[in-house]
C-alpha cells in the first residue's frame, strides 16, 4: 500500500512538471529571448568586450553591496550545477545529440532575456540592513505596481529555491559519491548540509567570498578537462558535430522521430542551467554596486554565455565524441541509440563514463563526483540567498524577518539531506516545477517592464559616446519607483 502512494505521488510530481513546462513556456522563453535581443540590438554580441571589461569594474565610491565579479560569481554558481553535468546527460538522452544545440539557441536569445531583467533588477533595487536587494518581486512591485503579483513571485521563489530546487544538487552529489567511493547517500548529505549551514550563517558576504573562488576556478578546471577528452578524441569531432546539427533540425536519420523531444529538452535544461528569463539571476544582479543599472545587465548576460556555451558545451561533446550516452524515446521507451559501454538510464553515470575513457573507470567517477560536489554545492548556496531575498521581501522591516531567516536556513539543511536520499526523478520533477513557475511569473513581468531597460540602454550608450562614464537618472528617463537611485546617499530611504 505505502509503495502504491509513492508511486502515485511520484506520478503526480511528475504531471504537474509536464503542466508546468507546457509548450507554451517553452515558445514564451525562446519567443522573449528573440524578441530581447532585437531590441537591444543584440547586446549580447555587439558588446561583448564591455561585458568583459564590466566584469572586473565596480563602484568603489559605494561601500554597500558586492562587485561586480562577486555578483557574477554568485549568478555562474547558481547557473553552473548539476544541469551542467547531469542535466546536459539526461537532454542528451532524451533529446539526442541535438539538444545541446538548442540549449545554445536559448543561451543565445537568453542572454537578452537575462540582460533585461538583470538590468531592471538594478533600476528598481532598495538598500536593506547594509545590503542591496533586488529581483522579480522588487521590480514587480515598484514597475508594475502590482503586489499580489510580487508576493506570488516571493513565495515561488522561498518554496523552489528553499525547498524543491537544493534536492536535485544534492541528490546529484549522493548518486556520484555513491557510485564512486561507496559512501552512503546519508553521509554525503549530512556532511553537505553541514558545511552548507556553515556557509550560510555569514549571509550574502560570506556567500559571495566562497562563490568567487570556488565556482570560476571549477569551471576552468572542468572545460580543461574537457578540452583534453576532446583531444584524444579529435578524430570523431567532424562527425559529432555532424550529428548535432543534423539531429538538431530533425534531419538525422535516427532521432529524426524525436524532434519535439530535441527541442523540448535542450530548452528546458538549458534554461535550468542558464537560468536566464527564469528570474533568479536578478536576484544576484540586484546586490552589486555598480553606477548604471546596464553595467550589471551586460555582467550577467555574460554569465549566461560562460555556463551553457563553455560548461554545458564542455560535458555534451565529452559525451558524444566517446559515446557514452544513450538516446531514448521518452514517449515510447524505445532506444534509439545505445552506449557501447551499458549505460541505463541518464545520469551522472553518462559523464563520469566519458572521462573514464581517458583516466580509467574508476578515476572517471571520483573526477566527477568531486567536479558535481564544487558545482552543486555552490548552486545550492545560490538557491539559499534566492530564498532568503524572497523572505526579506515579505517580512522586511518586522521583528518576524529574523527569526523567519533562521527558518529558512534550517528548511533548506533539512532539505539538503532529505534530497540525498531521493530518486533522482523525483527531484528533477520538483525542481522542474520550481523553475517552471518562477519562469511563468518573470518572464510576464519582463514583458511588461522592457522599456525600462531598453531606455537605460540608450541612455548609457548615449553617455558612452559623449566620453562620459555612465551615471543612471531615472528622473531623466521619466522611471518612477526606482527610489534607491532618487537617494542613492540617504541609508533607509527605501526598502
Amino acid at each position: 500500500m505505502r509503495l502504491v502512494l509513492l508511486i502515485n505521488i511520484e506520478d503526480l510530481i511528475s504531471t504537474v512538471s509536464e503542466w508546468v513546462w507546457s509548450p507554451a513556456l517553452v515558445v514564451l522563453c525562446l519567443g522573449a529571448g528573440l524578441f530581447f535581443s532585437i531590441l537591444t540590438r543584440f547586446v549580447q554580441v555587439r558588446r561583448f568586450g564591455e561585458m568583459v571589461r564590466l566584469l572586473f569594474a565596480t563602484d568603489k565610491k559605494k561601500k554597500t553591496g558586492i562587485s561586480s565579479f562577486q555578483a557574477f560569481a554568485m549568478a555562474l554558481s547558481g547557473r553552473v550545477g548539476t544541469g551542467n553535468i547531469v542535466g546536459v546527460a539526461t537532454a542528451i538522452g532524451y533529446g539526442g545529440p541535438g539538444a545541446i544545440v538548442w540549449m545554445w539557441i536559448i543561451a543565445f536569445l537568453g542572454a537578452g532575456s537575462a540582460f533585461v531583467e538583470a538590468t531592471l533588477a538594478q533600476i528598481y533595487k532598495v538598500r536593506h540592513n547594509g545590503q542591496f536587494r533586488g529581483g522579480p518581486a522588487y521590480y514587480i512591485e515598484k514597475g508594475l505596481k502590482c503586489r499580489w503579483l510580487a508576493i506570488c513571485f516571493a513565495v515561488a521563489s522561498i518554496i523552489a529555491c528553499g525547498l524543491l530546487m537544493p534536492p536535485v544538487q544534492s541528490n546529484g552529489i549522493a548518486i556520484a559519491f555513491a557510485e564512486s567511493l561507496r559512501i552512503h547517500p546519508a553521509i554525503v548529505g549530512g556532511l553537505t548540509a553541514l558545511v552548507l549551514g556553515l556557509v550560510i550563517i555569514g549571509g550574502v558576504t560570506r556567500i559571495a567570498r566562497v562563490a568567487e573562488i570556488v565556482a570560476p576556478f571549477m569551471a576552468v578546471l572542468y572545460v580543461l578537462l574537457a578540452i583534453v577528452v576532446l583531444i584524444c578524441n579529435a578524430s570523431v569531432l567532424p562527425s559529432v558535430v555532424s550529428d548535432m546539427f543534423r539531429s538538431a533540425f530533425g534531419f538525422h536519420e535516427a532521432f529524426g522521430g524525436i524532434l519535439g523531444s530535441t527541442i523540448a529538452w535542450g530548452v528546458k535544461r538549458g534554461i535550468y542551467s542558464n537560468e536566464a528569463g527564469q528570474g533568479t539571476g536578478p536576484i544576484v544582479a540586484g546586490a552589486a554596486k555598480v553606477s548604471h543599472p546596464v553595467k550589471q545587465g551586460m555582467v550577467q548576460a555574460f554569465s549566461v554565455y560562460v555556463d551553457t556555451l563553455l560548461v554545458c558545451t564542455a560535458t555534451a561533446v565529452m559525451l558524444l565524441a566517446t559515446h557514452a550516452y544513450n538516446v531514448v524515446n521518452v514517449d515510447t521507451g524505445a532506444v534509439l541509440y545505445s552506449s557501447p559501454y551499458g549505460l541505463g538510464d541518464p545520469d551522472v553515470t553518462y559523464t563520469s563514463t566519458a572521462i573514464g575513457t581517458l583516466l580509467g573507470a574508476n578515476a572517471g567517477h571520483v573526477v566527477i563526483a568531486v567536479a558535481l560536489a564544487f558545482f552543486a554545492f555552490t548552486t545550492i548556496m545560490a538557491y539559499y540567498y534566492y530564498a532568503e531575498t524572497g523572505l526579506v521581501f515579505l517580512l522586511g522591516h518586522t521583528s518576524k524577518e529574523r527569526k523567519a531567516i533562521w527558518v529558512l536556513r534550517m528548511v533548506i539543511i533539512a532539505a539538503v539531506f532529505y534530497g540525498s536520499l531521493k530518486s533522482a526523478k523525483a527531484a528533477w520533477d520538483l525542481g522542474d516545477i520550481g523553475v517552471g513557475v518562477m519562469a511563468w511569473i518573470n518572464i510576464i513581468a519582463i514583458l511588461l517592464l522592457f522599456p525600462k531597460a531598453i531606455r537605460s540602454l540608450r541612455d548609457y550608450e548615449k553617455q558612452e559616446k559623449s566620453g562620459k562614464e555612465p551615471v543612471f537618472d531615472p528622473k531623466k528617463l521619466n522611471i518612477e519607483g526606482a527610489d534607491f537611485w532618487e537617494h542613492p546617499e540617504e541609508p533607509g530611504k527605501e526598502g
